[in-house]
């Protein structure tokens, strides 16, 4: 509740002193306000009405793609109060002067429909920005009415302020109210950047940095009013994750720094110039090292060779294009595999197989019925007439096994054996032969469970590690990187301003460089002198 009222208060309060500082020119210029109120009803009724629409198509949407759209919005508020703080730390003081500048060119215009346009411009993008992060702060919030009733009462009390500065009746130092509250929104900010991290996360954009810090719970117990003021109005959660405490502490640091930089500590000053270049090279130093230090993420080293449920061993031996597996049991056999294709079984990445027929010389070349029955389960095959095919009968025997291999690299993850006999039998009555599928199950074998387990723990694993590695050897470096290059680019444009400074400061001293003045065009010119010129 107290996060929404004092946004509400503050893009409250920074839309109505745009309005009362336009209708307070306005009647001082005798112009009608008719249209400025139209205006402002305008951009009221599309900024509530983009809430809305958004808060629609989030609901309308499945679970993977509302977190997604929570991330985007967060983000998109982060980067509005962003961009708010920084722009009244630097114009709250001149805010007024600034504005009635832009009205007094815009009356020029003959009309007071151009100061309507600026008022609804004005409150529009307080509007709109009101709404995204509103509803950003609704979504990270643990109870959605008591933040919008904090925002309402912000808001309405925005408005209170604002008719109270347009008579008069309320005296308030703006650039010490936007200073505290731009503090307070800094840290709101923050646990949005917090909640956004994680929502994304949730969505399955971010996978990275996952790993669990501190537990808070003991500092924010649930109901309490310190996790109300923690979880509830900071966006802190009692279990913040790695990621989400880099982004928190990447936020706040400059962007607090930047708040609470003394106005009278300018910062195109030489001692700041030259803490920019400083920081901007240890941000560089700091970005060079992780990305050079931290290792790259490995591949798991899986066995080759891995033992078999029923006995025995299975070696992978990669050959180019093609394969072999090596069956070691009571006999060997060796499979030649074909493939790959892609998979994701058990965290392998290629799957091979190898289908062999083949025609068993150890099974009986002559069956009578009652082997048959035996065969078939217990009953007599379909088709088969023991009146008029009594048997015996001849028997041909066909087995087709389909082996499947599924690898890392060069390690063997998984591997199994499906094998399908075929009994053929003709003679002994019958009009002619018949087959039907015998011991679909022997001759089958899987690798060892416990081996698998290990195998994909192994895999897991290392991806983690991978998935880390990106965190520190490339985003985290990118970010200082980044935040480099713009400390330095503001350090050589402070250069560049003291230097163009010095240059006049030099050129307004000199003699030499003061301009060649005419005695006759240094003194006064009157009308009667310009109309004796003229006349001659």
């Amino acid at each position: 509740m107290l996060a929404t009222l004092v946004i509400g208060l503050r893009e409250g309060l920074e839309a109505a002193l745009i309005v009362g500082i336009i209708a307070a020119f306005l009647k001082r210029n005798g112009a009608s306000l008719r249209p400025m109120w139209f205006g402002v009803s305008a951009a009221l009724a599309l900024s509530i009405a983009v809430g809305f629409i958004l808060q629609a198509i989030e609901a309308s949407l499945p679970q993977a793609a509302q977190e997604g759209m929570e991330t985007i919005i967060g983000a998109i508020a982060v980067i509005f109060v962003t961009t708010m703080i920084v722009w009244m730390k630097k114009n709250s003081r001149g805010m007024k002067k600034e504005l009635e500048r832009e009205a007094a060119a815009a009356l020029g215009s003959g009309t007071t429909w151009a100061l309507a346009g600026m008022a609804f411009l004005a409150v529009l993008k307080e509007g709109f920005e009101t709404s995204v992060f509103l509803l950003a702060t609704f979504q990270a919030s643990t109870s959605a009415g008591a933040a919008a009733l904090g925002a309402v009462i912000g808001i309405a009390a925005a408005v209170a302020i604002g008719i109270g500065l347009y008579t008069g009746g309320v005296r308030l130092n703006l650039s010490r109210f936007f200073t505290v509250t731009g503090i307070f929104l800094v840290f709101v900010a923050a646990g949005l950047v917090v909640t956004t991290l994680r929502t994304a996360h949730e969505a399955g954009w971010i996978s990275f940095g996952q790993q669990p810090t501190v537990d808070l719970s003991w500092l924010a117990p649930a109901g309490s009013v310190q996790a109300a003021l923690i979880t509830g109005v900071l966006g802190i959660p009692a279990d913040p994750r790695v990621v989400e405490v880099l982004g928190w502490v990447l936020y706040v640091v400059p962007v607090l720094a930047y708040s609470l930089w003394p106005k009278r500590l300018k910062l195109a000053g030489r001692s700041a110039q030259r803490a920019m270049f400083l920081a901007a090279a240890v941000l560089g130093a700091a970005a060079i090292v992780l990305a050079v230090a931290v290792p790259m993420g490995s591949r798991p080293d899986l066995p080759s060779v891995v033992p078999l449920t029923r006995g025995g061993t299975a070696s992978f031996q990669p050959q180019g294009d093609s394969a072999r597996l090596v069956v070691a049991k009571h006999d060997a056999a060796t499979f030649r595999l074909t493939g790959p294709e892609p998979t994701s079984h058990e965290g392998a990445d290629r799957s091979w197989t190898s289908t062999t027929t083949t025609h068993p010389t150890d099974r009986p070349a002559s069956l009578d019925l009652d082997a048959l029955v035996q065969l078939n389960g217990g009953r007599i095959p379909v088709g088969i007439d023991p009146v008029r095919a009594p048997g015996p009968y001849s028997a041909s025997w066909t087995t087709t096994t389909s082996v499947t291999a599924y690898t890392l690299g060069d390690g063997l993850v998984d591997a199994s054996s499906r094998a399908r006999t075929v009994v053929t039998i003709s003679g002994g009555g019958l009009a002619a032969p018949r087959s039907f599928a015998v011991d679909g199950g022997r001759g089958a074998w899987t690798v060892k469970p416990a081996a698998v387990a290990a195998s994909s723990d192994a895999i897991r694993a290392a991806l983690a590690s991978a998935r880390e590695a990106v965190l520190w050897k490339l985003w985290l470096p990118l970010v200082f990187a980044i935040a480099a290059i713009v400390l330095a680019l503001r350090g050589i444009r402070a250069r560049r301003w003291l230097s163009a400074r010095a240059d006049a400061a030099l050129h307004s001293d000199s003699p030499a460089a003061a301009p060649s003045v005419p005695a006759a065009a240094a003194q006064p010119t009157t009308p009667t002198d310009v109309a004796r010129s003229t006349a001659s």
